[in-house]
């Protein structure tokens, strides 16, 4: 990391188109050490299979929304490679980081934070996850069937409606679930996902606009006006996108046990780590 940021600032040309996914590849390798410094365990030491399964899951569930996003349109790539071979191992690499690099920053915020007490959990009033899986089916639907000049304004939906809609079908399947946390009472690792998905998301966005700053690959941002509270940015992202980014890491969480417990994971990978 250190290394890319020297070569960034002399000018250096690889780096420059490459800097994102160079960043999180360092930074995931940097966080997997210092996870096994501290537990004596870490996806790179003792889960390698897993982590395997766990960049090719990142993959597929960003393509997922790179698909919604032919619709909503609320972000575009820009100094990518133009050969399309060359482009294509670009998105995989930077899409292989996503998933590695939130659950690493979450699992180190959990460890600082998981030393206090357990609090109470409680009982999950019946008929609850049937509503949330009724309501997220809709907030994953509405914005794939309504104009674009609609949809641009409902990636919120997208972001918190697949938390709704999946939580529940991991409960019913024997993958873990945020609502079997909450009954559990296990708040860590639910607060150490919001705070790791926030972390990463001032991550993105600072090497996001180091790109950007450089005519590096880097994306852009087309949300509606009305969103731009005051014209206030992070980076390339307005300010209200950064409340994003801690759902987001929620998300990726379930989606991840999802696909995870449907190829069986608990015979083809092992007992989940995490």
């Amino acid at each position: 990391m250190v290394s890319a940021e020297l070569l960034l600032l002399s000018g250096q040309r690889f780096v420059i188109t490459w800097f994102t996914p160079i960043m999180w590849t360092g930074y995931i390798l940097a966080a997997d050490g210092w996870l096994f410094r501290r537990t004596r365990a870490s996806w790179l030491t003792r889960h390698r299979k897993e982590f395997l399964f766990l960049i090719l899951a990142s993959v597929g569930i960003w393509v997922l929304f790179e698909v919604y996003n032919f619709h909503l349109q609320n972000w575009y790539y820009q100094s990518v490679p133009t050969r399309p071979a060359i482009r294509l191992v670009s998105y995989f690499w930077s899409f292989a980081t996503i998933i590695p690099g939130v659950f690493l920053t979450s699992q180190i915020v959990e460890d600082i934070i998981s030393r206090s007490e357990k609090t109470p959990g409680g009982q999950i009033v019946p008929g609850t996850r049937a509503f949330w899986f009724l309501m997220g089916l809709a907030m994953v639907t509405v914005p794939l069937v309504v104009p674009v000049n609609i949809a641009r304004y409902l990636f919120a939906s997208v972001w918190i409606g697949f938390i709704l809609f999946m939580d529940p079908i991991n409960e019913s399947i024997g993958a873990p679930s945020l609502s079997s946390m909450l009954e559990a009472g296990k708040w860590s690792k639910i607060t150490a996902l919001l705070l790791g998905g926030f972390l990463c998301g001032l991550l993105w966005e600072a090497w996001n606009f180091q790109a950007f700053v450089n005519d590096g690959g880097h994306w852009i941002y087309t949300v509606p006006e009305a969103l731009r509270i005051l014209g206030l940015h992070y980076g390339q992202m307005p300010a209200l996108g950064m409340l994003g980014f801690p759902p987001f890491a929620l998300e990726l969480y379930i989606m991840y046990h999802f696909f995870r417990q449907m190829i069986e994971g608990p015979r083809l990978i092992g007992p989940v780590y995490w």
